[in-house]
């Protein structure tokens, strides 16, 4: 049985971007029309809508779906969740891994809803600045818990292919709400990332 992919995307959107994609191929000087790029622009519209779904997401509505009552009150961590994105000033990516922390107060959500909101906020053009705060922010405003701390660790593209070409450049970004702000609770959960415990 041959193998078929399934995979919905809007068809007038998929129709629009096509054709810019076309005109960038032709523009750039390659020739669109042969055969290795007969399907690219179709493609490359079908990824761009993949790559910037979180518009059409609500990452608020993703964490209260799933939000338990619970007397926990000690810190939540997790740590290592791989982050892809688009860098808004030049459409290249940029990826790494976030960190995220919180204390509850009377609420806990389903540890996978955390990497899911990364995923809405990460599938738009972006800053990483921003990135994190929009984290932060849904996570504080969302499970009001007594303190949220996000950290992202990133490789932008766009200093790495293009401009100033080094390689080897790490952006890292940090927010921190409520107990975080205190030294001792930052320190625990900054303890906590570069630990090895499993």
């Amino acid at each position: 049985m041959a193998y078929k992919k399934i995979e919905q995307y809007d068809t007038k959107t998929t129709e629009i971007l096509s054709g810019v994609y076309n005109t960038m191929l032709s523009e750039i000087g390659e020739d669109a029309s042969r055969d290795g790029l007969l399907k690219t622009p179709e493609r490359a519209a079908k990824a761009m809508q993949f790559l910037t779904q979180g518009y059409d997401m609500d990452p608020k509505s993703i964490l209260t779906g799933a939000m338990f009552k619970e007397d926990y009150s000690e810190m939540v961590v997790v740590k290592d969740i791989e982050v892809y994105s688009m860098c808004e000033h030049h459409m290249l990516p940029f990826f790494g891994k976030a960190h995220v922390a919180y204390i509850p107060d009377g609420h806990i959500v389903g540890l996978s809803k955390i990497p899911r909101i990364i995923d809405v906020f990460s599938r738009r053009l972006q800053v990483q600045e921003r990135l994190t705060d929009e984290i932060l922010h849904c996570i504080d405003d969302t499970l009001k818990p007594l303190g949220v701390a996000v950290v992202i660790e990133a490789r932008h593209m766009c200093m790495m292919m293009r401009g100033v070409q080094k390689q080897n450049s790490v952006t890292t970004t940090s927010a921190f709400t409520g107990q975080f702000r205190t030294e001792e609770t930052r320190s625990e959960f900054l303890n906590l990332l570069s630990a090895k415990l499993h």
